[in-house]
């Protein structure tokens, strides 16, 4: 079998990746949403001229043609679209689910956490969250676990709080915000967990998703002062989304001194950006996004690794769409017991479970999806629901 084509389209807000082959099997992969932006085509067309003419169920050998041209997110989604794609052909090749290929499933339910449904929110006080936690509860998915932002991470009190942090906002494109936050920023912070907590109980976890851009003396002092509710974790507080570095020294002044679980990762490259951070001890979760890291074999062995340092692993996936839910439930079935819970993506076009088959069959019940056993990814495009849904440029995606 032999590659022959690799394709790229933007269906709704989501970049997807399509692979053909001689033997008229394809493949599928996909990037977050933020993706859809001018630089993932060319990255697609790039890779594709050096791996035209591989078999593509040699899926190591045809990464090694590209995952050193590869890059911190958001340089690293091509290749990471690329590699489940492969998987999904070389699934569908032997006529076995992915999660065989990667050494079966330990697991027959995968659980998955809320980071992205949610609802909008118009305000910033304490009351505002603790009315969106009980919006949740009301979701049929009845999670187990919910995440949700503050401070720095896309939190309304950084834009309308006045004096909240000690500096000033900045709503520009990826612009890092960050600074110290004042008295009343950190006191807001801590009774804002406290309103959710009250919500969602014993019985539901939180884990808040905080920067990056606070210091790590704020860090240290929140996660002190939050030790007593017991959260899953604290998320990307100092370095995390779209910050192309990990600095795990600025990690170790924290984790080593509070038990409040601390949390980074979705915006690192390879395994070998996280080298430092497991073998330190820089953090107690990390949280790859396969659609970044390099896709999902690399995310497993992280997984594997982290393990062996005692280390958790609850994977990120928040805009991963419905390509990234049947994707991560593939890979975290197989995952060792350090496994936590994957970040359920969601599709922001309703439309999306009427142009998947097989979609379906990842619906979550009860905080958890049920891994199917379909050959590959688990999914195929309806190609004639779906082309009604591409851009005259991507017209031909779905010919081979």
């Amino acid at each position: 079998m032999k590659i022959t084509d690799v394709k790229y389209a933007v269906i709704g807000d989501h970049p997807v990746v399509r692979i053909t082959t001689d033997e008229g099997i394809d493949g599928i992969g996909g990037a977050e949403r933020s993706r859809n932006q001018g630089y993932f085509g060319p990255q697609i067309e790039y890779y594709k001229n050096m791996i035209v003419g591989l078999d593509p169920t040699d899926v190591e050998r045809v990464l090694l043609r590209i995952r050193r041209v590869g890059g911190f997110k958001p340089w690293g989604s091509g290749v990471s679209a690329i590699e489940v794609a492969l998987w999904d052909i070389a699934g569908k090749a032997l006529n076995a689910p992915v999660y065989k290929l990667m050494g079966g499933k330990i697991r027959d339910r995968v659980r998955v956490y809320n980071g992205s449904i949610k609802q909008p929110f118009e305000g910033f006080q304490p009351e505002v969250y603790a009315d969106h936690m009980r919006w949740v509860l009301q979701l049929p998915h009845n999670f187990s676990i919910v995440k949700q932002g503050l401070a720095f991470h896309n939190s309304p009190a950084q834009k309308q709080m006045p004096d909240y942090y000690y500096g000033e906002y900045v709503s520009d494109g990826k612009y890092g915000n960050r600074g110290m936050l004042t008295e009343k920023g950190f006191n807001l912070t801590v009774d804002t967990v406290i309103a959710m907590k009250e919500v969602l109980g014993e019985e539901v976890g939180l884990a808040i998703d905080c920067g990056p851009g606070m210091t790590a003396s704020d860090t240290l002092r929140l996660a002190q002062a939050l030790e007593p509710y017991h959260l899953m974790w604290m998320e990307d507080t100092i370095t995390g989304d779209y910050t192309p570095y990990v600095h795990p020294d600025y990690f170790l002044q924290v984790t080593p001194y509070t038990s409040t679980p601390i949390h980074t990762g979705e915006q690192v490259y390879l395994r070998h950006g996280f080298k430092e951070l497991i073998e330190q001890h820089a953090v107690d979760v990390v949280g790859p996004d396969p659609f970044d890291v390099g896709g999902i074999s690399e995310l497993k062995w992280i997984c594997e690794f982290a393990d062996l340092h005692n280390i958790q692993m609850a994977p990120h996936g928040t805009a991963d769409g419905l390509i990234g839910v049947a994707a991560l439930t593939q890979v975290c079935a197989t995952m060792p017991d350090n496994f936590i819970a994957f970040e359920l993506p969601s599709a922001k076009q309703d439309w999306w479970c009427a142009i998947l088959e097989g979609i379906e069959d990842f619906d979550v019940t009860d905080g958890h999806i049920t891994v199917p056993d379909t050959a590959g990814l688990g999914i195929c495009f309806r190609v004639d629901e779906a082309k009604q849904y591409l851009r005259e440029e991507d017209a031909g995606f779905f010919d081979d």
